[in-house]
């Protein structure tokens, strides 16, 4: 823990597997506990793993037995891997669409051997943990949505001002796209849509500091806002003309960036389950 606090040492969570995706019941990663009850034998892959391939320790979803039909949770544990260990390989490092500075990877382990005491937690209640953790993740990343959206109008704000149209120099009395009223009408619209996703993230905030913020409404706060922060991006990357399809301006990356909020943490269409089973439908 104490390095871990710290930041020197560098980790990652390995719960996703090829094939799986959102479905964490229909993992297939095994860890099989030795005869002599001192350590699990790790065998498996893992794939878009965010730290994957800077880690020292990943902490890895693995099942010791396998499940159950009346409960396919069953089973699941948390083992914390040294990646230094024997069988212990990084596979590619991915090449992602937007969020450049963070490393993605491919894992497998093979006869990878982790002593019993680097488990985290009981055996077979990792699906319970990470569940108790989910609500936190959505929240952030509803926040992080919000963040981007913001940023965007922002963005779109400066540039509108300072671009120059019919060949004249905003300096030289020339016409600046802010000037014309679908330019302020996109732009108002924005401003509604941030303050609505402001007011969607104070309220989760709130019920999260007061312990009260439930799976449903974490769920209903990162669809909301991964979703509307989206359109927000996207309108005022439209705003910038070509320029916006420039990596060099930050609208651009800042669509590509967003995208993967709609998926990771749970992909929207997970989110919209979630919040209709809360409705009883």
């Amino acid at each position: 823990m104490p390095p871990f606090v710290t930041g020197e040492m560098m980790t990652a969570i390995a719960m996703t597997e090829p094939g799986t995706g959102s479905d964490l019941a229909g993992m297939r990663t095994t860890a099989r506990l030795s005869a002599d009850g001192t350590h699990y034998v790790l065998n498996g892959a893992k794939t878009f793993i965010t730290g994957g391939v800077l880690a020292d320790r990943v902490i890895v979803c693995a099942r010791p037995a396998q499940p159950t039909p009346e409960d396919l949770r069953a089973g699941i544990t948390l083992l914390i891997v040294d990646t230094t260990s024997e069988g212990y390989a990084v596979g590619r490092k991915l090449d992602k669409l937007g969020l450049k500075t963070s490393d993605t990877a491919e894992l497998s382990f093979s006869d990878v051997r982790v002593p019993v005491e680097d488990r985290l937690g009981e055996e077979g209640k990792a699906f319970s943990y990470l569940g108790q953790n989910l609500p936190q993740e959505r929240l952030g990343i509803a926040v992080g949505a919000y963040a981007q959206a913001a940023a965007a109008v922002e963005f779109a704000k400066g540039y509108v001002r300072e671009r120059e149209i019919f060949g004249k120099p905003v300096a030289s009395f020339g016409k600046p796209v802010a000037s014309f009223q679908n330019t302020k009408f996109v732009l108002a619209d924005c401003k509604a849509d941030v303050d609505a996703l402001q007011a969607v993230v104070g309220r989760a905030l709130d019920a999260h500091d007061a312990g009260e913020l439930s799976a449903a409404d974490a769920a209903s706060a990162k669809l909301f806002t991964t979703e509307r922060a989206a359109v927000v991006i996207d309108k005022c990357l439209q705003l910038h003309g070509v320029y916006g399809y420039m990596m060099e301006y930050p609208i651009a990356r800042l669509y590509a960036d967003t995208r993967v909020s709609r998926i990771y943490g749970g992909t929207s269409e997970v989110m919209r389950s979630i919040v209709a089973k809360s409705m009883g439908l």
